[in-house]
């Protein structure tokens, strides 16, 4: 076996080679027919003889102290097992506090909190059980209501520090045309389709977890750390998970608290939970206010660019929503300033939702450049051109790649954009919007390990995991092009941690980073396939199971000769990273019908262009993309979580009252390509996909909102009661 860590601003030589024509192909999923036949299995569906079913115990306020938790009426209850509340690991908060353990406190931190867990015969009598357990406390200061909490400026939590470069306040001042507008997003769910759930089973000290999780290498890790045993005893399974959009990047106490039952009672023990409990025990997006204050020349020439934002987070977790973070590098202007401020509230744990920072700053900024563009009458797309950086204007660095212009070309031209039109249809108001897209590239460490057995064929292998993104395949489709091979000739595992340690699934990092480490183990393959043809490696050529050299073919099989090949191959961020500004860019454009007596909105067509360095599936990435697009219309119409200020619950915990975009919400969508591969993302050439769809796709429905029927809404989503008022006479 060879290890090797390659400098990721060359691009493998193999790659350069490789004639099989596999990658950007729009391979089906390759585990398509075990999803659709059933035979794929989720964390749930997994369940060992004797297993026992858990439901959780949470706390019926929102703020102070549990005082006593009274059990006698749920143990009385035929069919429960035990019902455990004195364990110190129990943890307190949700997904994004990394399951810590406060056993030297009873104070609440949100209503919902965990603070019990029964097991029972089976998932009714559990869920019943839990209901019957009285947890006594005393109320606290009940911060329930951001509108009435002070606003930290100094508060040393998140990721992203203020930028303040040059004289922003002077710019502003001495600019012949200004915007200062506000703008309020509201809290979001990551509402995956997949519950949380998790099969926890211990043997001989080892514990097994069958887990819905997207980054199983650090699950391990804190599930060992909250349970005070070594990381080698932990072994977490997710080899299907049915979506996370950030929800799942984290461990729950679910997870935790099924461990602990596990160990009690000896027995396996699953757990999944309900709807409306999933809205307390995972994080979610925060709500926000922001501001954005740009300086212009008459000829559309931003001079100066602020945006500032307000998010929440509670006592409990030091995640901060990074609202600014795709306005950094997206417009020029030589005077700039970018900050996130924070209000402390008694709800449940925020963190990164899908595209953090992205997915709902750019509803602010980009209504804003809309805004502009309407105050000096010129077109929303020419006014982005005008003010496309050289270089990324907080630090100097080169784009390693930007086709923003491009997107914006070709976005424009397959749109109709230059010959749209207001008009009518009737009761329907017809109007168009566009937006720009911008997610930051990162590529992390990752491991892969590949197999060239016997019989020709490939086996990839490491911990990386399939949220609906399309792992399995692009993982086989990067093996199979390397070695000359069809993805039928690949086999993948993923999603188990005892495997090479990979990305996982957040971030927008894991197809580039998972497949990068594939293609460097596959170059020490192809390094001793060379050495047996007694030939040089760049002299080989591979296709369809063969390896030509020399004007001699040899199959793989034959070459093996009983001896298989492994390799690891490991990437991770390098010089390039420091070098260069990364990021994946877009842009959208969107056709959209008000109904002038009702105000309802329909969405007619979405249309978006991409620029993700190399396309390594085009069918697997326009869904990620289409995916996003989607997520950001359903933003712009409907979701949206109702605290109640008065005691700190969700009023719309579940899928009944929280509105997500269903079929009949959502048009035609059309999504195209801009490829120029990136050699400084990483060895693949690759960049980030599953984030940037949702990014300002939105804010060009709430532009196309406005062409149509001339009301700006700046506080989301837009829906009809904040249009109705507004209308023009019918």
């Amino acid at each position: 076996m060879t290890d090797m860590m390659m400098d990721r601003a060359r691009r493998p030589a193999g790659l350069a080679r490789a004639t099989q024509n596999l990658l950007g192909q729009p391979i089906p999923r390759v585990e398509g027919p075990a999803k659709v036949t059933g035979t794929a299995t989720y964390a749930y569906e997994a369940a060992p003889d004797g297993t026992a079913y858990a439901a959780i115990v949470g706390t019926p306020i929102g703020s102070g102290r549990v005082t006593r938790i009274d059990t006698s009426a749920a143990e009385a209850l035929s069919g429960v097992i035990a019902i455990i509340h004195d364990d110190p690991r129990i943890v307190s908060g949700g997904s994004n506090s990394q399951a810590q353990a406060h056993s030297d406190t009873d104070t609440i931190f949100h209503y919902g909190q965990p603070v019990a867990i029964v097991v029972a015969e089976d998932q009714v009598i559990a869920r019943e059980a839990a209901g019957l357990v009285v947890v006594h406390t005393e109320p606290g200061q009940n911060r329930f209501d951001r509108d009435a909490q002070p606003v930290q400026t100094d508060h040393g939590i998140g990721f992203l520090p203020a930028i303040d470069i040059g004289d922003l306040d002077s710019a502003l001042a001495d600019a012949e045309v200004t915007l200062d507008q506000s703008y309020t997003t509201p809290v979001h769910f990551p509402a995956a389709l997949e519950p949380h759930a998790s099969t926890v089973s211990w043997d001989a000290g080892k514990l097994t977890v069958r887990t819905s999780n997207q980054v199983i290498g650090s699950a391990s890790g804190t599930i060992a750390t909250a349970l005070g045993i070594d990381k080698s005893n932990v072994r977490v399974l997710a080899p299907f998970v049915g979506g996370g959009f950030g929800g799942k990047t984290g461990v729950g106490p679910e997870v935790i608290l099924a461990a602990i039952a596990a160990d009690r009672i000896g027995r396996p023990v699953k757990v999944a939970l309900p709807r409306a409990q999933t809205a307390y025990l995972v994080h979610h997006r925060s709500a926000t206010t922001q501001r954005v204050r740009i300086g212009a020349d008459r000829k559309g020439r931003i001079t100066a660019f602020a945006h500032e934002g307000v998010a929440a987070q509670n006592d409990d977790a030091s995640f901060l929503e990074p609202i600014p973070f795709g306005s950094l590098p997206l417009y020029a202007g030589e005077n700039r300033r970018f900050r996130t401020d924070l209000i402390r509230l008694d709800l449940p744990a925020t963190g990164a939702v899908r595209a953090p920072g992205e997915a709902i700053g750019t509803f602010a900024v980009e209504s804003a450049m809309d805004e502009l563009a309407e105050r000096l009458d010129i077109d929303p797309v020419e006014l982005r051109r005008i003010n496309e950086p050289t270089v990324d204007p907080v630090n100097g660095k080169p784009f390693s790649t930007r086709r923003l212009l491009d997107c914006y070309d070709e976005g424009a031209r397959r749109f109709g954009w230059d010959v749209r039109e207001k008009r009518r249809d009737g009761e329907w108001l017809i109007g168009h919007g566009m937006a720009a897209a911008l997610r930051g590239n990162f590529t992390v460490n990752a491991q892969a390990r590949v197999r060239l057995d016997t019989e020709g064929r490939a086996v990839v292998e490491c911990d990386m995991t399939d949220i609906g993104t399309g792992t399995y395949t692009i993982l086989a489709q990067t093996a199979g092009e390397m070695l000359g091979l069809p993805v039928t000739s690949v086999d993948v595992r993923i999603g188990d941690s005892d495997l090479p340690a990979s990305a996982g699934s957040g971030g927008s990092f894991g197809a580039g980073s998972a497949c990068s480490a594939t293609v460097l183990a596959c170059e020490d393959i192809i390094t001793e396939l060379a050495r047996r043809m007694n030939a040089a490696p760049e002299d080989l050529t591979l296709h369809d199971g063969c390896v030509t050299a020399g004007g001699r073919s040899v199959a793989l099989a034959d070459l093996i000769r009983g001896d298989p090949i492994v390799a690891t191959g490991k990437t991770g961020p390098g010089a390039e990273t420091k070098r260069t500004s990364q990021a994946s860019h877009g842009a959208h454009f969107v056709e959209v019908a008000v109904n002038a007596v009702t105000g309802e909105v329909r969405v007619r067509r979405m249309l978006g262009v991409f620029d993700i360095g190399r396309v390594l599936n085009a069918k697997t990435a326009a869904n990620q993309l289409i995916g996003g697009m989607v997520w950001g219309l359903s933003y712009a119409l409907g979701e949206e979580a109702v605290v109640d200020t008065r005691n700190g619950h969700f009023a719309n915990p579940d899928f009944g009252e929280y509105h997500v975009a269903v079929h009949a919400d959502v048009p035609k969508i059309e999504v195209h390509f801009i490829e120029e591969i990136d050699d400084s993302a990483n060895p693949v050439g690759a960049k980030g996909v599953g984030e940037l769809g949702i990014s300002g796709a939105g804010a060009a429905v709430a532009n196309a909102i406005y062409d149509a029927c001339g009301i700006r809404v700046r506080d989301f989503p837009v829906t009809l009661d904040k249009l109705l008022a507004g209308l023009p006479n019918p």
